[in-house]
């Protein structure tokens, strides 16, 4: 631990300066109905925000009463949570709409309907008194081996990525809900995740994807995310959330962004493995970020982080006027968002499915099957993003009762032997495996292709991105996979 790191949350700085402090930071905490001392403590010294995830979610009256009670200690405390649709989102359990991922929208390619979309999930954050969405998701999926990106991107093509980041920020920013393009600038040309290390993006400036983040700024984007990614066109030492040339020179004086520019959660192992979550607070508001985000429950890791951003302003290693200039780009936030909508207008709950079904329908459709034995292969959910637990066989039987099947959720130890098991379970019913990204897990390559040695009549469904030769949905969202079914089915 550096000096700095170590010094007590002194009592030196002027109050303005220590509100300014805390006004940075966003975190995460542990509780559904009451809020812990230390988080009471730390807004009321002026905390800029709160992340909600599931293990804050029961259902929807208590995230409204639990919303109510953190604005009650702050009225201007910024409620946010990570809401980008589709496998991606903590309120399953509070009644969430049912969208499918950017991507199913981005094949289907009508901004109106992304917007319908958008709009159902800021009209239901709205019913619960939160505020601030990170989402959506602006990077574009250029590397097939990305494994972070992929279907949560609206696509391939960064005009396309730009027209419904357009339509997806106009359609929350008419609700009243605080947007967040993310993972400035672009996550999707790497092909690591940065929850669990440094991520590196080895193009040259002019084959980066800033178009949708233009787009964002030019639509009037309250908030854009950071990525920790390494860009060394752009920087080789530092990541971006930690660099003053991405941050600074890139974003604030080439794009012109004058929003509250927010880091991704510094637990993840890109910042924390290397730097540490404190020293990352502090690099990273030092090099222009705004807030910084701390999503782990456990409030000591927040104050050690806010601990090193007032110990920096103490020895002046951190600049007052950079703090202050944070500070009061999130109070402008917060004076426009933080106060929720008296009034909520109903949204239209069948966008979501409705995409999801253009989604699968613009491709050749198999034959319908009925009574099939489903094979659902995919890896176990990633522990930040999804929480649904929606899987192909639930929404089989939705749609035809007598459906049966086997769900995989990571590699067997005999492939073989499954697979003999498998075609001896379903017997004569129609087979059909459904693989997640298998181009990322060979288990799922070879699980699926001693099947189809076996069944060569079985129907192939691709849950993640699009792979030849088989139905595709586009993601894994609770739409997506009643569409697929659907379509499977004849329904």
């Amino acid at each position: 631990m550096s000096p700095l790191e170590s010094l007590p949350a002194g009592t030196t700085l002027p109050v303005d300066l220590d509100e300014a402090a805390h006004r940075c930071l966003v975190a995460g905490f542990d509780g559904t109905t009451t809020v812990p001392d230390t988080l009471k403590r730390l807004i009321d010294r002026g905390l800029g925000g709160v992340i909600l995830f599931t293990r804050n979610v029961r259902d929807a009256e208590q995230v409204r009463r639990l919303s109510e009670t953190l604005r009650a200690l702050r009225p201007d405390l910024l409620v946010a949570i990570d809401n980008e649709g589709g496998g991606i989102g903590h309120l399953v359990g509070a009644g969430a709409p049912d969208v499918p991922g950017s991507y199913a929208l981005g094949v289907v390619d009508d901004p109106a309907l992304t917007a319908a979309c958008a709009d159902a999930l800021a009209g239901h954050l709205a019913t619960l008194g939160i505020t601030a969405s990170y989402a959506p998701v602006a990077d574009v999926q250029v590397h097939p081996d990305n494994p972070i990106v992929r279907t949560r991107a609206f696509g391939t093509d960064p005009e396309l990525v730009s027209r419904h980041v357009r339509a997806w920020i106009a359609a929350t920013e008419a609700r009243g809900i605080a947007s967040c393009a993310k993972h400035f600038p672009g996550h999707g040309g790497t092909v690591t995740d940065s929850h669990h290390d440094l991520a590196v993006d080895p193009r040259p400036y002019d084959e980066l994807d800033l178009a949708p983040f233009r787009a964002a700024i030019a639509a009037g984007v309250p908030m854009l995310m950071s990525a920790h990614v390494v860009f060394p066109a752009l920087d080789a030492n530092r990541p971006a959330t930690l660099s003053r040339r991405i941050l600074g020179d890139l974003l604030r004086r080439e794009l012109g962004f004058d929003g509250v520019l927010v880091s991704d959660a510094l637990e993840m192992k890109a910042i924390a493995d290397r730097y540490g979550e404190a020293a990352g607070a502090r690099i990273a508001l030092a090099a222009g970020a705004d807030q910084v985000i701390v999503a782990v429950p456990d409030l000591e890791v927040t104050l050690s982080c806010r601990d090193a951003v007032l110990g920096a302003l103490n020895a002046g290693v951190l600049h007052d006027e950079r703090v202050v200039e944070a500070a009061e780009r999130v109070r402008r936030l917060a004076e426009r968002y933080a106060v929720p909508a008296g009034t909520v207008a109903p949204w239209d709950a069948d966008a979501g499915l409705a995409a999801a079904r253009r989604a699968v329908r613009s491709q050749d459709l198999p034959e319908p099957v009925r009574g099939a034995h489903v094979v659902d292969l995919f890896p176990p959910p990633h522990p930040a993003l999804n929480w649904g637990g929606e899987d192909l066989l639930s929404e089989m039987r939705a749609v035809d009762g007598p459906a049966s099947g086997t769900a995989v959720t990571g590699e067997p130890a005999d492939p073989a032997t499954l697979a003999e098991g498998i075609v001896r379970v379903s017997r004569r019913a129609p087979l059909v495996v459904a693989t997640c990204d298998a181009g990322l897990h060979p288990w799922q390559r070879e699980l699926r292709d001693a099947l189809l040695a076996r069944r060569p009549d079985a129907v192939r469904v691709a849950t993640g991105l699009p792979e030849d030769g088989a139905l595709c949905s586009y993601g894994r969202g609770r739409a997506n996979l009643r569409a697929v079914a659907e379509a499977l089915t004849g329904a």
